[in-house]
């Protein structure tokens, strides 16, 4: 099998390109990464190398250039032998469920709390918009975890492709705080965040340097 190559963004800003990168390492799938830093002439001139659409994630394989978070997963899962869905058929149903409306939907909670990794304690007002996102998170996390939590810590049991979509969420709780979320809801985030093979993805993202203005979100 060609080697596989994933092409993101700047790890502390591009949620999109975390998701595949988390869920290739718990599918255990080696890949190199090539980052180009968003905004930049650099990522103008570079991304039309890998990307159709011009944006990231990209994964690579031989001739094949896979684009969208939600696509990338599909392919990975195929490469894993289904693992990353849940087995059941029910089960998985719900998890692709999930995955979709993260994908699709929240569109005030991400424009608010743009992912910011390195950013502390910051502040932003919570609007009515803002407040219904969480509230839908919250039941949503809720509902699943008390279902499934007795077969394991994530939101279906087994890690799947849908706790991969819910991970920069989680990371934008810690930076911008986590009002309106429940104890269960709040005890998966920490799951999320806490995920040891998460650890190296922030401890890089902590590093960079690169500044985009308008993702530096809220007051300190």
């Amino acid at each position: 099998m060609p080697d596989l190559t994933l092409v993101i963004g700047n790890r502390n800003y591009s949620s999109w390109s975390l998701r595949p990168w988390i869920l290739m390492q718990h599918l255990g799938l080696a890949c190199s990464v090539v980052r180009i830093p968003l905004d930049t002439p650099e990522f103008a001139r570079e991304i039309v190398r890998w990307s159709p659409s011009g944006r990231v994630p990209v994964l690579v394989h031989g001739d094949l250039h896979v684009y969208e978070s939600i696509a990338i997963a599909e392919y990975v899962n195929e490469l894993s032998g289904g693992r990353a869905w849940p087995a059941a058929t029910s089960r998985r149903a719900l998890a692709r469920s999930a995955a979709a409306e993260m994908h699709a939907g929240f569109m005030a909670l991400r424009g608010a709390y743009p992912m910011n990794i390195r950013a502390r304690k910051r502040r932003v007002a919570m609007t009515p918009d803002i407040a219904a996102a969480v509230a839908r998170l919250d039941a949503l996390w809720s509902a699943h975890r008390a279902r499934f939590g007795t077969d394991g810590p994530w939101l279906f049991g087994e890690y799947s492709a849908a706790d991969a979509m819910f991970a920069p969420v989680a990371l934008r709780f810690r930076t911008y705080g986590d009002e309106g979320l429940g104890d269960v809801a709040r005890a998966y985030a920490a799951t999320l965040v806490e995920d040891p093979l998460l650890q190296p993805w922030i401890a890089a993202a902590e590093a960079e340097t690169e500044i985009i203005p308008h993702d530096e979100a809220g007051e300190e």
